[in-house]
């Protein structure tokens, strides 16, 4: 089913800025700045033009969402059968570089994760050479842009698609 514009939360660091879906999802950054172009840009399409989803592996979480105080620090809450988990997003600006940070903290009980990372530069158009450092890094390449993702969650290439799961569990 197709998202609507109100299922979406922003996210931003006054350089740029990311769109969240209620999923976990997101759906369209560009990087470093407003006007470069997008590396996610599931919004305009589907999945396959771009996007970042980390949300519960099995589908009807409950979600609640909010901000932290004043700040576009975001909060998705997911409540599953077997457990509570939050992601935690937000941009950091520094020198000109951009950060996406997303934490994933276990709120209570135990909840299977997945994530999916599809890049794809120039508004979905451009496919990246992805090396992976084997230590948690993997660099995504296409002409001068790249991305770098740093993670201790064990990924895979699969379908031109980076994806893992993993469990959280309360305190972590």
């Amino acid at each position: 089913m197709p998202k609507r514009i109100e299922d979406y939360a922003v996210i931003g660091n006054c350089q740029s800025m990311a769109l969240v879906g209620c999923d976990g999802s997101i759906d369209w950054l560009c990087l470093p700045r407003f006007d470069s172009g997008a590396c996610f840009a599931a919004l305009l399409g589907g999945p396959e033009h771009g996007r970042w989803l980390v949300g519960p592996a099995k589908e009807g979480a409950k979600v609640t969402r909010r901000y932290r105080g004043d700040t576009l620090i975001l909060e998705t809450e997911f409540e599953t059968e077997t457990g509570t988990a939050v992601i935690i997003d937000f941009m950091m600006r520094r020198d000109g570089v951009a950060d996406v940070i997303r934490l994933v903290r276990g709120l209570k009980g135990n909840v299977d994760m997945r994530t999916e990372l599809i890049v794809r530069f120039e508004y979905g158009s451009i496919v990246p050479w992805v090396m992976d450092d084997g230590g948690g890094q993997l660099q995504l390449t296409a002409g001068p842009d790249r991305l770098l993702l740093l993670t201790p969650v064990k990924l895979r290439g699969e379908d031109m698609k980076t994806v893992g799961e993993f469990t959280v569990a309360e305190g972590q």
